[in-house]
């Protein structure tokens, strides 16, 4: 092979890991790369592309049973960071967004001026298309909401320990053995970096209860050593296992 050939080879081999890489983080950017590929100023190109089919996602997803989430409006339901909207990860059912906004509804009614922060949600198109590093999250039925935190006593609207409300985790004990492969990350070497938040044990404890009185609400994933201590139980509220991530940093719940 000549190095004209290798060069060639080559450029199709990072192209086609691109796609395959942007396709996977989020659902579109893939096509996105692949339109890119035919213009000399790729990078514009691709922003370009990226921007007009994450737009026209917001128009079709509904063909897919999916709606999203408003990354613009303020109120009691809001996605925690821009990321999850430029991502394409703020995507669910109509039935799902009805029960997050009647639960963020519910909270501020109880604690006047709260805001409930939504995670990852789903991507706009495809029953099965996964989610990473999520092992559901692929039809549009599940959420996650970001814990409550206070600081001296006093909550903090809109406030979360992390910049994207994932991996602070509230360490404790746990009956989860060590496992190959797994999700279960720990992250020990970047609890440090989080915000001395601590959670607001009332208004997590009041919204796992909101949720598992939802009859449209089918199961709610925390973790166990977390559950016990804001005493809350029942039929709905289980564990993830030990494989999949830790739910000490986060509220996963689903249809």
């Amino acid at each position: 092979m000549n190095s004209d050939s290798f060069a060639f080879m080559f450029r199709i081999f990072i192209n086609t890991l691109i796609i395959l890489v942007l396709t996977v983080l989020t659902q579109v950017g893939g096509l996105a790369w692949g339109i890119a590929l035919f213009f000399k100023k790729r990078l514009i190109s691709f922003v370009v592309a990226y921007a007009a089919l994450s737009l026209a996602a917001i128009w079709i997803a509904p063909q897919f049973g999916r709606v999203a989430l408003s990354c613009t409006e303020d109120g009691p339901l809001q996605v925690q960071s821009w990321m999850y909207c430029v991502l394409n990860r703020n995507y669910v059912s109509p039935e799902l967004a009805d029960v997050l906004q009647d639960a963020a509804n519910k909270m501020d009614r109880q604690y006047p001026g709260t805001t409930t922060l939504v995670l990852d949600a789903n991507f706009p198109f495809l029953n099965g298309f996964p989610l990473p590093p999520h092992l559901s999250h692929d039809d549009g039925e599940k959420a996650d909401l970001a814990f409550y935190y206070a600081e001296d006593g006093s909550y903090l609207n809109g406030a979360t320990r992390s910049p994207i409300g994932y991996f602070a985790f509230e360490q404790s004990s746990t009956n989860c053995p060590k496992r190959w492969p797994t999700l279960r990350w720990d992250f020990d070497f970047l609890q440090p970096l989080w915000r001395s938040y601590s959670i607001d044990r009332q208004r997590i404890r009041s919204v796992l209860i909101v949720l598992s009185e939802d009859d449209r609400v089918g199961k709610i994933f925390v973790e166990p050593h977390l559950a016990k201590s804001l005493h809350v139980s029942g039929p709905k509220i289980r564990s993830q296992g030990c494989r999949a991530a830790r739910h000490d940093d986060h509220i996963h719940f689903q249809l």
